[in-house]
């Protein structure tokens, strides 16, 4: 299973490159990386980055593939679906919970489905912290390919894995955390921002 950390994201709100922003000494995307790595699901981690931003993300020392659809994320996660089944998660998640990524993968491959998502009560999906088959790439080509660029509604149309999060432990919730402003870095435990 591939752990896969979308950096493609040009960071406007941010004012600049977030992902490398540096917090305690390290890159904010390296929070991410690291939770990803420690998972026992996770066989290896790569960077899904845009053309723009590739040659900065190399500088980490992980695998870079390059999203040239520039589509927004469902490019980013058909991307990484090139490499094999990819538990996806945003470069701007500091806060995952490893336990939770290795409960999401196990309740994938016990489903047998194609997608396995988190997913609110009132129907809202965490689809950057989700597992996906590399199968479903193809479900991603044809809706990319027609010019909808929703991820929700390509998960939406196949038989999909969907965890309760309600019913999950609150802790885990912590993982859905991500960086978007620089006031976010507030509620970053790590940040002394």
């Amino acid at each position: 299973m591939i752990g896969a950390v979308l950096a493609g994201g040009q960071g406007r709100r941010f004012g600049g490159d977030k992902l490398l922003f540096r917090i305690d000494g390290k890159p904010l995307i390296a929070y991410a990386i690291e939770s990803l790595e420690a998972a026992r699901g996770i066989d290896e981690v790569v960077i899904v980055a845009s053309p723009k931003n590739a040659g900065n993300m190399e500088k980490l020392g992980y695998e870079v593939i390059v999203d040239g659809l520039m589509v927004g994320p469902i490019g980013g996660i058909y991307t990484a679906l090139s490499l094999g089944d990819a538990f996806v998660v945003a470069g701007d998640m500091p806060l995952i919970v490893t336990e939770f990524v290795d409960y999401i993968i196990h309740e994938f491959r016990k489903s047998g489905k194609a997608v396995c998502v988190p997913r609110w009560s009132n129907g809202y999906l965490e689809p950057l912290h989700a597992t996906y088959s590399a199968g479903f790439r193809k479900i991603l080509e044809e809706q990319i390919t027609s010019g909808d660029y929703m991820i929700r509604k390509a998960i939406e149309r196949i038989n999909t894995c969907y965890l309760p999060i309600e019913e999950l432990p609150e802790r885990w919730r912590e993982s859905f955390f991500n960086v978007n402003r620089k006031e976010d870095l507030r509620k970053f435990p790590k940040s002394s921002f």
